[in-house]
């Protein structure tokens, strides 16, 4: 379940992106910010959406969007494969639960770890009790991980209330 707080920090994120990646370039080449004023705007409201996106109900959709963002924010040749840190991340967390690793049906210990914000040993422990799946070449399967992480969290109970005054 995601919250308001969540959906904010990614928009953000996601405005810092597309500036660094999509309109400095833009400036540098047009030398000039003249022209790059309704794009920036336009950018910063599909971000919201694409927040809204990613966070939602619909996986497909989630999906599709993260990959489309993936796509042009982080080009490239080879599969994606971002560091561990890029999972810390409001849209490596996002990702990680819609889709587990876009470019991978497994993942290390250590990559599992970061996608749930854990240790290797806390990741080796899930394994071990059956928590998360290993895949049969080594490593924990992305779906596990992204099933784990879009389960519903435990809520502790509150403590009895003393009506004593």
């Amino acid at each position: 379940m995601t919250t308001t707080e969540d959906h904010v920090e990614l928009v953000g994120e996601l405005v810092r992106v597309l500036e660094t990646r999509i309109l400095d370039p833009l400036e540098i080449l047009l030398t000039s910010d003249e022209l790059l004023g309704p794009i920036r705007a336009r950018l910063r409201v599909e971000a919201e959406v694409w927040a809204a996106q990613l966070l939602g109900a619909d996986r497909e959709r989630a999906t599709l969007t993260a990959a489309r963002l993936i796509g042009v924010l982080f080009p490239g040749d080879a599969p994606f494969d971002p560091p561990a840190s890029w999972w810390g991340t409001a849209l490596g967390r996002a990702v990680a639960r819609t889709t587990g690793h876009p470019a991978a049906a497994a993942v290390s210990y250590a990559t599992a770890g970061a996608m749930l914000g854990i240790t290797r040993q806390g990741v080796h422990d899930l394994v071990k009790r059956g928590k998360l799946d290993r895949d049969p070449d080594g490593g924990v399967t992305t779906s596990s991980i992204r099933d784990r992480l879009n389960r519903p969290q435990e809520r502790p109970r509150a403590a009895p209330r003393s009506d004593h005054r």
